[in-house]
């Protein structure tokens, strides 16, 4: 068995992570974070969402974030923009201040995506195509996040036969990559492996990544089944910001820096420095007034003191 020798990872921490926050987070703790985020040595970075304030209120500083940003040479810098709405607000500002991707989202659960947007997966799609064209028309990336890809809360188990549709549907409107994410944590090995191998039917193994929830502890099994197949871009939440909001008890996002002491311990190549990373959760954990969501973090923290 062939594993890949380096992962790049994409910390979704100021977005995905802080977007379910009840208390108000500044948008100068959000940049602090993400300028420790890219000097740890993370080179993608999931930054803000353009969404209704409305709605996710949390990210209602989205242009203030992007505006602030001290941005580094070689970081890609993504927002989520689920539609024209969204993606003419992420480039009102001057070109410097634009996102170099886009992130839309669908679901392989036809109940998740009615629930979820109030849409059919097939509707979902058409209200993308022309997000995604005006994208790649301005030289701005896009990626799609598929979300429900092993197991829904209101459908159960998942088949790859509708992970491997959804994935046609991104391709045919023109999405360069796309995320495996199981929302609700509830993927194993095997099941993982399935909704990777029916995406990379429709996709390059370099433009799938692998977006796993500890719910049920199994994301950095996960992680290591998606790596038997080549897969080598994964998603991760520093301290492991965010859980779902429609999974009960759900502990969300896997931590970005459990995810790194696995493989640097398997001897994969990250380019992450693992002490800055630590720094970086315990940062933002700090500002949330708790410790962070990670194992590694606090074996590490636990280490130094000693």
């Amino acid at each position: 068995m062939k594993l890949p020798t380096r992962v790049k990872l994409i910390d979704v921490g100021p977005r995905d992570g802080l977007q379910n926050e009840k208390q108000p987070v500044s948008a100068e703790v959000k940049i602090g974070l993400v300028h420790r985020l890219q000097d740890a040595g993370l080179k993608e970075i999931e930054v803000t969402s353009f969404v209704s304030p409305k709605w996710v209120p949390q990210m209602a500083d989205n242009a203030e974030v992007m505006h602030g940003i001290r941005r580094k040479p070689g970081v890609r810098y993504s927002v989520l923009t689920p539609n024209m709405k969204g993606f003419e607000a992420a480039i009102a500002a001057p070109r410097e201040e634009w996102p170099d991707e886009i992130v839309v989202f669908g679901a392989a659960s036809e109940a998740f995506s009615q629930k979820n947007i109030n849409c059919s997966i097939a509707e979902s799609i058409e209200r993308f195509a022309p997000v995604v064209a005006a994208a790649l028309d301005k030289g701005i990336d896009v990626r799609g996040a598929m979300s429900c890809t092993v197991g829904c809360p209101y459908e159960g188990e998942i088949a790859p036969a509708k992970v491997g549709y959804l994935a046609q549907l991104m391709k045919g409107i023109g999405v360069q990559r796309v995320d495996v994410a199981d929302t609700i944590g509830v993927g194993t090995p095997r099941k993982v492996q399935a909704a990777m191998e029916a995406t990379l039917a429709h996709f390059d193994v370099a433009a799938v990544s692998g977006h796993f929830h500890d719910t049920y502890g199994q994301a950095l099994v996960n992680t290591l089944a998606a790596l038997e197949l080549g897969v080598w871009n994964f998603q991760s939440s520093s301290a492991g910001l965010g859980g779902c909001p429609y999974a009960k008890g759900a502990t969300g996002n896997v931590a970005t820096e459990d995810v790194i002491y696995m493989l640097h311990g398997m001897g994969i190549e990250t380019g992450i420095d693992l002490d800055k990373l630590i720094d970086a959760g315990v940062y933002i954990s700090q500002a949330l007034g708790r410790e962070p969501n990670s194992l590694a973090s606090k074996a590490i923290r636990t280490k130094r003191a000693g």
